[in-house]
């Protein structure tokens, strides 16, 4: 793995920066064996350098570069021919606090990135481009539910867990219409980038072959607040393949979402945890009845 101070002289060397105020910054460790800097010029953050496995640095950039026209994704500068690392711009702001309401930075969010994922070839396999894949759409989800049952374990009651299958099952029969796209694969706060109460940047993918209604629901329920009926209908409204589901689908799928982000709060998001186990109450009463 390079030396972040090589990066910096292949980058000076190759005329992409000036040798001039450069000033470091490390931030938090990405994968394992993964560091994030951000490099700043005359005393302004410019460019993330990321040094991370070449199978990320390779997704990453073949991400940034097919999303090239979307004003939220940082413009890759450089990577090197190993893939060892790769920089790219950095946007001013920061993530999850002092985000505005849902429905405004859910607008952009759809606008801005959802309503423009590409689709990809059907025999491209489903999942993480840089993990397991899938036969299908419904192996995916499989793999979700089991582990947020064994994250939540008794934390939700058996009749809950068992309805939450249920609904995995009804999911599956509709999985069989979904297209194939293209995805950042992990749209949560903790990946947009806020200025002044307004969406800004979206950071990190961890890109997804999977259907649009994946990110969509990811989005909506990465932080606890105004997860209502309301908030999603309007937000939903504006993106622009909605025909083809139904509100029972729609509440199903996000349904499913709640439930796998309560998984991950046990794990990562504590402080999260009483506010989604309250949207739960509310959200339960949709589960589908056996």
């Amino acid at each position: 793995m390079k030396k972040i101070n090589d990066i910096l002289d292949i980058l000076i060397n190759k005329g992409l920066i000036i040798n001039d105020g450069l000033e470091l910054k490390q931030l938090r460790s990405g994968t394992t064996d993964g560091v994030l800097y951000t490099l700043s010029a005359k005393k302004m953050p410019t460019y993330v350098i990321k040094i991370d496995n070449p199978k990320i640095i390779n997704s990453t950039q073949d991400f940034l570069l097919t999303y090239n026209d979307v004003k939220l994704m940082p413009d890759v500068l450089y990577t090197d021919d190993k893939k060892e690392f790769i920089a790219y711009s950095y946007i001013a702001g920061e993530t999850h606090y002092n985000r505005g309401s849902k429905i405004e930075w859910m607008t952009i969010l759809i606008n801005d990135l959802f309503n423009k994922y590409k689709k990809v070839d059907s025999d491209i396999p489903w999942g993480r481009v840089n993990g397991i894949h899938r036969n299908s759409w419904s192996d995916f989800n499989q793999s979700s539910l089991e582990s947020a049952q064994n994250n939540i374990g008794d934390l939700l009651t058996s009749e809950d867990h068992n309805r939450v299958e249920f609904l995995v099952d009804k999911l599956n029969t509709y999985h069989f219409q979904h297209e194939k796209y293209y995805l950042h694969g992990d749209t949560g706060v903790h990946n947009f980038v806020y200025m002044e109460k307004q969406l800004k940047g979206v950071i990190d993918p961890s890109p997804l072959i999977g259907p649009k209604v994946y990110d969509f629901t990811y989005a909506f329920c990465s932080s606890p607040d105004s997860l209502d009926l309301k908030t999603l209908l309007s937000a939903f409204s504006l993106w622009n393949n909605n025909s083809s589901f139904t509100s029972e689908q729609l509440l199903n799928e996000v349904l499913f979402q709640l439930y796998t982000r309560i998984g991950v709060c046990i794990k990562v998001h504590p402080h999260d945890l009483n506010d989604y186990l309250e949207a739960w109450k509310e959200w339960r009463k949709y589960l589908p009845a056996f």
